[in-house]
């Protein structure tokens, strides 16, 4: 029987944020990845815009019990988009396949009001790491757009609800990779 999956390209890739299987690597074309904020969440989350000749690496899940109305609630202020021709994958079940983003009318540019949140670029990158490795993750950073939006350092008080325990050799890499991305972190 075939279901209706999602493609997951940012914290839908850390299997620790959610519960739903079978997961599977893929890619998306004609999708760049973009930091964003909607006018109802408080800090910026990652979002996708159509760009020709993009391609980024995500994965795709089955939706559970074909019923998106826990998904929908998990991505309150983003829109689900079907992009079911755009995506690679290995999946054998799949009726179609929807990614969610944040509408253009309705997305803004992060500010240090609405910054982006260090456990949330921990747990992305933590499932980044395991799904598709350092140079995967390395990946990650090269095919995201904003990456000049101030970062709020709430590691240690994460403010982000599905905030993951990273190991010392994850820190690393993601404290290295806002370095070399020169993303501007503050207490």
């Amino acid at each position: 029987m075939k279901h209706p999956h999602f493609f997951g390209y940012g914290s839908l890739v850390n299997r620790n944020t959610h519960s739903f299987t079978p997961i599977h690597a893929s890619q998306i074309t004609g999708w760049r990845r973009v930091w964003r904020r909607a006018p109802n969440r408080p800090a910026a989350f990652l979002s996708v815009i159509a760009e020709p000749g993009a391609l980024i690496d995500g994965v795709i899940a089955p939706v559970p019990n074909d019923d998106w109305v826990a998904l929908d609630a998990r991505e309150f202020s983003y829109s689900r988009i079907a992009v079911t021709e755009s995506v690679t994958h290995p999946a054998q079940d799949v009726r179609d396949i929807s990614i969610y983003a944040i509408p253009p009318d309705d997305a803004a540019p992060p500010d240090k009001d609405h910054p982006i949140l260090l456990s949330y670029v921990d747990a992305v990158l933590q499932g980044y790491l395991r799904e598709f490795g350092e140079s995967g993750a390395e990946r990650f950073c090269a095919t995201t757009d904003g990456w000049d939006t101030p970062v709020r350092n709430d590691r240690d008080d994460p403010v982000y609800p599905r905030a993951q325990v990273l190991t010392p050799a994850e820190k690393g890499f993601v404290d290295d990779m806002l370095l070399t991305m020169r993303a501007k972190v503050f207490a």
